[in-house]
C-alpha cells in the first residue's frame, strides 16, 4: 500500500472501533485486523493522538 488508504480500506482495517478513539486503540485495532505493516505504520505516525471519527483518520493519513 504506497499510497494513501482509501476509506474503504481504512474501514477494513478499524473495524469494530468506537470513536473518539485514541492513536493506540486505532494501531491495535488495525494489528488485529490484519492490516499491512505501511498502513499501521501510517497510524502510528499521524499527527493526531486522538480521532473523532473515521473521516478524521483519514484526514490524518492524507496530510489534510
Amino acid at each position: 500500500m504506497a499510497d494513501t488508504p482509501t476509506p474503504i480500506e481504512l474501514q477494513k482495517y478499524l473495524g469494530g472501533v468506537e470513536y473518539p478513539a485514541s492513536k493506540d486503540d486505532l494501531v491495535t485495532a488495525a494489528r488485529g485486523n490484519g492490516a499491512p505493516d505501511d498502513l499501521v505504520s501510517a497510524l502510528e505516525g499521524a499527527g493526531a493522538d486522538s480521532f473523532d471519527s473515521p473521516t478524521d483518520v483519514s484526514s490524518a493519513l492524507s496530510g489534510s
